[in-house]
C-alpha cells in the first residue's frame, strides 16, 4: 500500500502561491558534452523491466482517459481549490513526454505532444489544468511545468535526430522567457487573463538546466542564470539539514517555508546535480536515508521529521539524482525504495500501478515520477 504525496506538485505549489525501452547507454555524458540524456542510463541495466512494462500497462490502461492522464484515479466533482479525480495536468503529459523522449518512442511522443498543444495550450504558455467535466481549461500555467514540456522537445530533437522539434523548443521557450520572466527573474506563474505574473518563485520550479536552454541573448541570459542559480544555493538550509528552502519572495528579498516538504527539496537537488552545483552534503544525507528507508514526506526547517510518511516519488526523484551523479548504488536502492510502493497483484485494480490498495486512489504525480526513474 502506497503512502505517499499523492497530489500533483504544480498544482499545489501553484495554488500556495496563489492564496518501449530505452536503449542502453554505455557512456556517461557529462553537461559539457552537450548532452541533454540523463547521464547515469541505469534504467534497464537495473533489471527492473518487467515493473516497468507493468507501470506503463496501468498508466496508459486504468489511468489515462480522452483528454490525458487522471490527476487521481478516482474521479470527483472536478471543482476543488486544487486539481482532483479526472482532471488532467499539462505537468502529467510533460512526464510523459520525456519518458516518451528518453525511451526513444517517437510515434507515442508525436500522440501525446498533439493532444498536450490541444488541450493545454494558451497564447501565453500551458494551462496547468484542464477539468474534462467542466469543460474548463484554466488560463494560468505553471513555469516548472512549461519547462518540463520544452526539456521534452529538446531531448526528442537529440534522440530523434531531428531539430524540428529543437525548432518547436525554441518557439515555445520565447514564448516562456517573454511571459514568465521580467528583468531577470523567473515567476512561478504567468495568469493569460489578467496579464500578471506572481511576486515569488518557488525554488523547486528553477529547472536551471531547461533554463540554460532558452533561446535569450548570451548577456541577458549569464545575467538570468546567474540570479536564478544564486536565489537556489542560497537557499540552502545548511549542512546539519541539507535541504532547501520553499520559496523566494522577490518585494521581502527573503526565503518563507512553512515546513520542508521533501519532494520540493529534492527537486532542487536534481536541479543543482544537472548542473553539478549540488552541495555535496546533500548527497550524502539522501544517501544514508534512502539505505535506512527513512526519508520521510516532510521535515521542519531543523531537521525534525513531522510525519513518518515516504512516497514513491521521494525515492524515484534520488533514484534520478543518482542516476544524473552517476551514482549506481544510490539509483539501485532507490529504485528498490520506490518498488516497495507498486502493486502487484494480478487481482487488484491498481495492478501494476502505485497507489492506495484500500482506497483504490492512485495519483498521477507518484505513477509518472516512478515511470521517469525507471527510464534514468
Amino acid at each position: 500500500m502506497s503512502k505517499g504525496i499523492f497530489i500533483g506538485l504544480s498544482s499545489l505549489l501553484l495554488f500556495l502561491v496563489l492564496t518501449g525501452c530505452e536503449p542502453v547507454r554505455t557512456s556517461k555524458p557529462t553537461e559539457e558534452s552537450g548532452s541533454l540524456l540523463p547521464a547515469g542510463g541505469y534504467g534497464d541495466q537495473a533489471h527492473m523491466n518487467s515493473k516497468r512494462d507493468a507501470l506503463v500497462a496501468f498508466i496508459q490502461g486504468r489511468l489515462t482517459g480522452p483528454d490525458g492522464i487522471y490527476t487521481n484515479l478516482k474521479d470527483t466533482g472536478q471543482s476543488a481549490e486544487m486539481a482532483t479525480g479526472h482532471e488532467v495536468l499539462s505537468e502529467s503529459s510533460g512526464f510523459m513526454l520525456r519518458y516518451y523522449a528518453l525511451t526513444g518512442q517517437r510515434d507515442m511522443y508525436d500522440g501525446m505532444w498533439a493532444r498536450t498543444k490541444q488541450i493545454f495550450d494558451l497564447p501565453s504558455g500551458f494551462s496547468y489544468r484542464y477539468s474534462p467535466l467542466l469543460s474548463k481549461k484554466y488560463p494560468v500555467n505553471a513555469a516548472v511545468d512549461d519547462l518540463r514540456i520544452i526539456r521534452s522537445l529538446y531531448e526528442a530533437g537529440q534522440v530523434f535526430q531531428d531539430d524540428t522539434y529543437t525548432s518547436e523548443a525554441k518557439t515555445y521557450g520565447q514564448r516562456f522567457y517573454e511571459h514568465n520572466v521580467k528583468d531577470g527573474l523567473l515567476y512561478d506563474f504567468y495568469d493569460n487573463t489578467y496579464h500578471i505574473t506572481n511576486d515569488s518563485i518557488t525554488l523547486c520550479y528553477i529547472d536551471l538546466k531547461t533554463l540554460k536552454l532558452l533561446p535569450i541573448a548570451d548577456k541577458p541570459k549569464a545575467a538570468f542564470i546567474s540570479n536564478m542559480l544564486g536565489i537556489s544555493k542560497k537557499g540552502y538550509l545548511g549542512d546539519n539539514f541539507p535541504f532547501y528552502e520553499t520559496r523566494y519572495e522577490y518585494q521581502k528579498a527573503a526565503y518563507s517555508s512553512e515546513r520542508i516538504n521533501t519532494v520540493e527539496s529534492l527537486l532542487t537537488i536534481l536541479s543543482l546535480a544537472e548542473i553539478r552545483q549540488h552541495e555535496p552534503s546533500s548527497i550524502r544525507f539522501i544517501k544514508d536515508q534512502v539505505k535506512a528507508g527513512t526519508l520521510y514526506g516532510q521535515y521542519t526547517k531543523e531537521g525534525k521529521p513531522t510525519t513518518d510518511i515516504r512516497s514513491t516519488a521521494i525515492y524515484a526523484i534520488t533514484a534520478m539524482i543518482g542516476a544524473e551523479l552517476g551514482d549506481r548504488s544510490l539509483y539501485e536502492d532507490s529504485i528498490r525504495r520506490m518498488n516497495e510502493f507498486q502493486v502487484l497483484d494480478s487481482g487488484n485494480m491498481l495492478h501494476g500501478g502505485f497507489g492506495d490498495t484500500g482506497s483504490g486512489q492512485a495519483y498521477s504525480f507518484d505513477n509518472l515520477m516512478a515511470l521517469l526513474a525507471y527510464a534514468y
